[in-house]
Formats: structure tokens, C-alpha cells, sequence
């Protein structure tokens, strides 16, 4: 049986396409509330486990699949940046990150599904990437709001669009920055027999 991804986000699914692993999407619906004293990659990580979680526990108790779930946080000066709730909000997140360097974590859980015999299966890992970005005008920074593309996305930007043109440099992976660090994803099911 192929992966099961716990996400609906089309950038998720477009990796795993292009990396050649079969999956099948079952998207969970999990509050995104951080805990006071969380760290954000233990808020991160939280979210991934819970999302693989949700879906798991909706299987069969015989089913043996493996559930992925991920979560994508944007981090400045330790405050996270989720998904802009309004066009004020993206455009904040924007001047926040204008002209400065913030880290993108993604979180990822790899859970086994119920299996007679199974011993269960939870690993958590979480990649981290630096990202530079370029002073942004606020000419720019509404021109990019109006367009709608931040407002789905962490930190308010999608580096495989238009923001690209303001990102000159970036440490790590560039795939963990657009949603799934498909290098450790691979790993992982590599490692515990998914693939």
C-alpha cells in the first residue's frame, strides 16, 4: 500500500510526485495552536505527530500503511510566523522578514498504522533551513499581498514564486523551505522499510 501523506497542501504532493514516491493524500484537521514555553520546533514537531496521528487512527486496525505527516514553520527572533489571516496580517509577516535572515523549520512524523504483530511506529525528525531575504519595498510587499499568493503559505512567501526574487541565498535544504524536506522523507522510509 502507498504512503498515506496527513496533508492537503499541493506543494507536499507535487515533491513527493516529483521524487517518484507513491503516496495517496488524506488531509487531517488539526488545530494549529501554539502551547505556551513551547519551543517552535517542539510546536513544529507537535503538529507533524498530531497530523499522522489524526489520520492513523482513522485506518483499519489491520491496514500495516505507513501515515506522513509535516508541518512548515517560519521562524524570526524565535516568534512563529504561521499563515497570514488577512491581507494586513501577510503584508506584517512581509516587513517582518524584509532585508534579514529567518529560519524555516519542517517537521515531519512517519507513523505505521495498526498491524497485527506490529510493534507501533512513531519517528519525528525536523529539518532546518536559513533564509536571506533582500529589502522589500512596500510598493513590492502590496503588489505581492494583492496577488493572493501568501496567504496559504508560512511566513506569508512561497520561495518557488514570485518571492524567489527577493531571496538571494539560502543554508539547507531548499525543499524543506517550500514544505517537505524530501531528502529526510526518504531517509526515513528508506530506513524503516516504506520504500
Amino acid at each position: 500500500m502507498p504512503l498515506i501523506l496527513a496533508s492537503s497542501s499541493p506543494r507536499r504532493r507535487e515533491l513527493l510526485e516529483s521524487a517518484a514516491i507513491p503516496f495517496i493524500a488524506q488531509p487531517a484537521d488539526v488545530p494549529e495552536v501554539h502551547t505556551p514555553g513551547e519551543t517552535p520546533t517542539e510546536f513544529s514537531e507537535r503538529l507533524a505527530r498530531e497530523k499522522a496521528r489524526a489520520v492513523w487512527q482513522s485506518l483499519p486496525s489491520t491496514d500495516g500503511a505507513f501515515v506522513l505527516g509535516a508541518d512548515t514553520i517560519v521562524v524570526v527572533d524565535e516568534h512563529i510566523l504561521g499563515k497570514p489571516t488577512s491581507p494586513g496580517d501577510a503584508a506584517r509577516m512581509l516587513r517582518l522578514i524584509s532585508g534579514r535572515a529567518h529560519l524555516v523549520t519542517t517537521s515531519v512524523c512517519l507513523v505505521r498504522a495498526r498491524s497485527a504483530g506490529d510493534l507501533p511506529l512513531e519517528d519525528v525528525r525536523s529539518e532546518t533551513t536559513r533564509v536571506i531575504v533582500s529589502p522589500i519595498s512596500q510598493e513590492e510587499i502590496s503588489e505581492y499581498v494583492a496577488r493572493g499568493e501568501p496567504m496559504d503559505k508560512a511566513g506569508a512567501y512561497a520561495i518557488q514564486g514570485i518571492a524567489g526574487r527577493w531571496i538571494p541565498r539560502i543554508e539547507g535544504c531548499y525543499f524543506n523551505i517550500v514544505g517537505l524536506p524530501i531528502h529526510l522523507v526518504y531517509r526515513m522510509l528508506r530506513e524503516h522499510g516504506a520504500l
